[in-house]
């Protein structure tokens, strides 16, 4: 018998995949409900869906895949104890979180009459995003502090330095953590007032990773009394509702599509196929989606340049700014970019 899986509509490159040896079941994740998923066997979700008991008491449920990087969207600990699998898609859309990042950085530095070159870059989550964010920091010329204090509990090189350091020398101060309210490594309010009361150098915050790591109130006190320069904001704490005196301040404003390169939507779909078809042995585990070949660009004079033609955040940040309500519509229906590789 097929298993049941009911998947999120708005995850591309999926349909027509599965359909050969699952019963597949399309929904918006607004209507992905208890009633929906209750004979279903496995979902395929994004981070709008609340896996939790609410949604999955009494059901057929036995494996959950997320076609993100973050999954502070899954209970794992009540899957733990329903005995449900779940399996997210790590490093998945670092390259498009990275490259979003930089063409922050090229508007940022055009807007104001920066030279990047030469600036120090402050990485804050030194995962798989932040580790592809300071690669592209090291094509622009970038020097780069990292705070990672999970990992640097288990490094034994001296890579990292302490967030205070990060606050005192760096220009500017980007965010690729997970969101985790409890833990050794609570990341929660992590920018709160106190981080931004120690900040020396009037410098540029940018938020990819998730709201809730930001204290928007208290960012928006430090743009008030000139500790931070500008923000770029990607991530909001009240998801679909922004604050809105941020969304005007804010030198860029996206709704949360850092992360929503075609590549990466690939590398997360390839990722939820391989789990489903290995849970239930359907013969799928080598599954990839085939894209077309990558642009290269030059690392030369003209690099800045080409990375704002290759991705033109300004038109993201106009459409958000215009038109905020529309929020949740602006992601379902994003034209998903390409990335690029940069030589």
């Amino acid at each position: 018998m097929k298993p049941i899986i009911v998947a999120d509509t708005n995850i591309p490159f999926l349909k027509g995949v599965l359909e050969h040896v699952a019963e597949m079941r399309y929904f918006p994740a607004s209507q992905i409900t208890p009633e929906v998923v209750r004979d279903a066997d496995a979902l395929i979700v994004r981070t709008r869906t609340r896996c939790n008991a609410a949604l999955l008491d009494n059901t057929r449920v036995k494996l959950i895949t997320t076609a993100t990087i973050g999954f502070d969207h899954i209970d794992t600990e009540y899957c733990r104890r329903a005995n449900i699998r779940w399996q997210n898609a790590p490093g998945c859309n670092a390259d498009s979180v990275g490259q979003y990042v930089a063409s922050a950085l090229c508007f940022w530095a055009k807007k104001r009459a920066k030279t990047l070159s030469g600036l120090t870059l402050g990485i804050v989550g030194c995962g798989h995003v932040g580790t592809s964010v300071e690669r592209m920091a090291q094509h622009l010329g970038m020097r780069v502090l990292r705070n990672d204090p999970p990992l640097q509990a288990v490094s034994e090189a001296n890579a990292y330095v302490s967030l205070d350091e990060i606050a005192a020398k760096a220009d500017v101060i980007t965010f690729h953590t997970p969101l985790a309210e409890k833990g050794a490594f609570p990341t929660y309010h992590l920018a709160d007032a106190r981080f931004f009361e120690k900040l020396q150098r009037s410098p540029l915050i940018i938020n990819s990773a998730r709201g809730g790591v930001i204290d928007e109130q208290a960012l928006l006190s430090a743009l008030d009394n000139g500790r931070v320069s500008d923000c770029v904001v990607d991530c909001w704490e009240n998801e679909p509702l922004l604050n809105r005196t941020l969304l005007e301040r804010a030198l860029l404003a996206t709704p949360h599509i850092a992360g929503y390169s075609a590549d990466g939507k690939a590398n997360a779909t390839q990722a939820c196929v391989r789990a489903v078809s290995r849970f239930f042995d359907l013969g799928l585990d080598d599954f990839t989606v085939s894209l077309p070949k990558k642009q290269t660009l030059c690392n030369d004079a003209f690099l800045q340049e080409r990375l704002l033609q290759n991705y033109p955040i300004e038109r993201d940040s106009e459409l958000l700014k215009s038109s905020p309500e529309t929020f949740e519509q602006q992601r379902s229906t994003y034209p998903v970019r390409r990335e690029c590789e940069i030589r």
